[in-house]
Formats: C-alpha cells, structure tokens, sequence
C-alpha cells in the first residue's frame, strides 16, 4: 500500500464547536516549562553542557565540561525567576499547566511543594531536556517508563499530560502507546485539540505552540523587550477572541520559561497582557488537563472506516460503483499516495477522480455509456443500481406521469442518436424542470462540448454520493 501518513486535513474546514464551558469564546493555557536541573550537564551524567534557550547569544555545547554562564542562567529560573511567576499567577487566581522535566522537578522540592500548593497541573516533561532525535526506540521507551516511576515518587501521583519537546519521530508514538495520558502535546498543527489513533488507542492530543512562546527570546529571529511579546499575545489573543464571538472558538497555548520570562525586564510584556485578556468577559483560562476532560466529554472519538486503512478488496467493494458500474476507478485511486486527506468525501473524490481524468477518451466514454437513461427503460424495470434510482427519485423521475415519460424517453432517444452517450446530470443538483430545461439546450452542443459537460457530471454524482458515504 503507497500510503502518506501526514495529516493534512485535521478537523477539515468546519472544526468542531469547543463548546468551552460558560460559553467562552477562547480556552487560554498557561504553560511553564521547568527544565531547571533536567538540562545537559556532565553533573547530570551527559557529555557536555546545555546550549539551548538561554540568554547566552550563539551559545555552543561544551564537550566533556561545565558551562558555569549557562548554568547560572538556568539557576535563576529556579531561585529567582520561578517564584517571580508563581506570584504573579497565584495573586491572579491564574490556573498553569507545568510541563516538568521530572529529573529537574526531583532537584527543585520547594517549587514543586508551591507548584502543587497553588492547584497546578504537573504535567511531565520528559525524563530529561536533552535531545531526543538520535535516541534509540528502546532508550526512549526505558526513559519514558522511568519518567513515569520518578514523578509518582516525586509529586506524589502520575502525570496525566506529557510534552518531550525536542523529541523524535517516535516521541509521539510511544507515549501514546503507555496508554496512560489524558493529553499529549508533541505537536503544533492545529488551534484545537484531536484525537490520534495509534493502534488501539484513542490518544487525545493537545497541540502547543512555539510562537507564542517566550524561548523566542532566545531565538532569532525573536523578541528582544517585553513590549514585543506583548504585543503577539494580544494581536493572538484579539483574533482568536473574535473568530470566537464569531462562533469559531479556539484555544491558545502560551508557552513560558522560568529563566527567561521571569526576567524582570520580560515579564513586563507577559503581566501587560494578562491584564489586557481579564478586561474581556468569555475568557477560560484553564490547565490542559481541564481542557482534556472537557473534550472528552464533549466531543469524544468515534473511529470510522478510513479509505487509506482499507485492503483493495475492501476498498473496491466499498467504492467501485461511486463512479457507475466502473470498478477499474476505485482500483486505480487505491494504489495512489493515499492518506488521512483522502479519508474524507472531497479527498477520495480528488483520489477517484484523477484515475477518471487520466483515462483514455474510449475508457470515459465507457463510464459514460454505463449510466442509465433519466426515467429510461431500466428505471421502468427497476433494474438501476440502488445509489441512480435514489438519484433519480430525488428529482421525483420515478413518478411521471405518461406525457412526461413520454417526453424523456423522446429527449434520451434524441441525444443518445447525436452524442453516442446518455444524457448525464447531478439530478440531486436539480428539479423536474430544471433537468428538462438542460436536455433541450445540450441536446443542441456539439459532441466534444457535451463529453467534457457530461464527464464533470459524472464527477459530480460521484463527489455527491462519496457524501453520503463519508465525512
């Protein structure tokens, strides 16, 4: 099977209603990441020192040595820069969501006593904040299993919601996989959350941002005052804040860092707009596990049969009489580059389709040919496929009276006589009326104008019927 794994459609262009509780027209989520004593040191048993997101400009890792700066900078987000936050969320009634690196959180006692204190969710971080792109499948498995024992032992219960960050192709996969996570957050692809399908599990997935994110502050390019960051907060905030008063709710994921926002100079921005989001009525500021718990209620997954999953036979069986008595369409479009874009009606009409467009002149003419005539001597008999007589009854052809049968079998005798095919519509698309109107002015074009009119017909049933059938 020639399959793509990649999902490009997600919840497609009519996403779900959230649904946020109250009727909130935005769910924020407050995200810190604690990853102070979890980074790269030789202390900590790796072969160099950290060299990600600091205020170290250029900052390289040193091999086999300490880097006293960056550990220093990564110390004032524990001894300074955490508590700077926790008051400010505390004082504020403000819910956050920990994404704790759980080797860090074991080094850090009274930030987790105070995390745990003000009611926030403690979500895990990954073992360690190292990078996991070259990490064995087995190493990371073992690293993930023991995460989970070391932050039983250290918060006192499991995580509920996980976020590696720099992770690998398997991250998502094989936390999915422990089947003991309300969320998962290893992705950046949507404004709502999802549901993955790995296996047997039904994995809820939370995506996280990393551009309403203070390490933009260590990125280039980035922010370099607080008024920058504040200034994307809000422009964020006033355009999801409005798609939901437009009916259009979404949620917005802020991503913080203790040794980087809680600089003074920084945190300025962050405090700016929180005061700007708390003058608004219909905001939800809520931890990811409030906002797990509440899609899983509301909007819990029901699998369905995806086209890209099916074997030929089934695929075929399913879909070989879309376009009329022409399996040899559904044969070709399964052996395309199928994937979770194709497991909706537009997407498998777009797969069908091609395989209809790239055959010869002679192979269309055949699909054409294997219509029916509107109201013809098949219908009489009741001998249409059960998808053209529902067609054909919704455009009431199974109840004509004798004048008008009369007239269509007229019309069907006429056109085929000068075309060589059968008159062809979307009758869904039309009336009585409307379908006469059209037979009298194509029954005048010239063939090769009525092939090309006819062939988008037939892709037009086909894309009305994949409807009824699919998403």
């Amino acid at each position: 099977m020639n399959r793509y794994p990649r999902d490009f459609r997600g919840h497609g262009p009519n996403p779900p209603d959230p649904q946020w509780p109250g009727g909130a027209k935005i769910a924020i989520s407050l995200v810190l990441n604690y990853e102070e004593g979890g980074e790269n040191n030789i202390l900590h048993g790796d072969a160099q020192s950290e060299a990600f997101l600091s205020d170290i400009a250029g900052a390289q890792p040193w091999p086999g040595q300490r880097h006293w700066n960056m550990e220093s900078l990564y110390d004032y987000g524990a001894r300074a820069g955490f508590w700077r936050l926790h008051r400010l969320f505390t004082e504020r009634g403000l819910p956050v969501t920990i994404y704790g690196v759980t080797t860090a959180l074991a080094r850090n006692p009274e930030q987790v006593a105070a995390m745990k204190a003000a009611g926030w969710e403690i979500a895990s971080h990954g073992l360690k904040w190292v990078d996991h792109r070259d990490m064995a499948e087995d190493v990371e498995r073992a690293q993930i299993a023991e995460s989970f024992r070391l932050h039983a032992e250290v918060v006192g219960e499991p995580p509920r919601g996980w976020y590696t960050g720099r992770c690998s192709m398997n991250t998502v996969r094989l936390t999915a996989e422990t089947a003991r996570l309300d969320w998962i957050s290893d992705t950046y692809d949507d404004d709502l959350p999802y549901w993955l399908e790995m296996g047997d599990r039904d994995q809820l997935v939370i995506p996280y941002t990393l551009e309403a994110n203070d390490m933009r502050f260590a990125t280039a390019p980035g922010y370099i005052e607080g008024e920058q960051f504040f200034t994307y907060l809000k422009d964020s905030f006033d355009t999801l804040y409005a798609e939901g008063q437009q009916g259009r709710a979404k949620m917005f994921s802020i991503g913080l860092h203790c040794r980087l926002i809680g600089r003074p100079g920084k945190i300025a921005g962050l405090i700016r707009f929180l005061d700007h989001a708390q003058r608004h009525q219909g905001v939800w500021f809520a931890r990811r596990i409030d906002i797990a718990r509440h899609w899983a209620t509301t909007h819990p997954h029901r699998r369905i049969e995806r086209p890209s999953q099916m074997t030929k036979q089934r695929f075929v069986e399913r879909f070989g009489g879309i376009f009329e008595h022409s399996p040899w369409i559904a044969e070709g479009a399964w052996a395309l580059e199928l994937g979770p874009a194709h497991d909706c009606a537009t997407g498998l009409h777009n797969a069908l389709a091609r395989i209809f467009r790239s055959a010869a002149p002679d192979q269309r003419l055949a699909v054409l040919r294997a219509h029916p005539d509107l109201a013809g001597k098949l219908a009489a008999a009741k001998r249409l496929t059960p998808e053209s007589t529902a067609e054909q009854a919704s455009a009431a052809l199974d109840a004509l009276t004798d004048d008008e049968r009369a007239t269509f079998q007229r019309l069907n005798t006429d056109y085929v006589a000068k075309h060589g095919f059968p008159f062809i519509i979307a009758v869904r698309d039309n009336t009585k009326a409307s379908i006469l109107q059209a037979f009298a002015t194509r029954i005048g074009n010239d063939t090769e104008t009525e092939f090309a009119t006819a062939c988008a017909q037939v892709e037009r049933i086909a894309e009305l019927r994949l409807k009824d059938l699919l998403p």
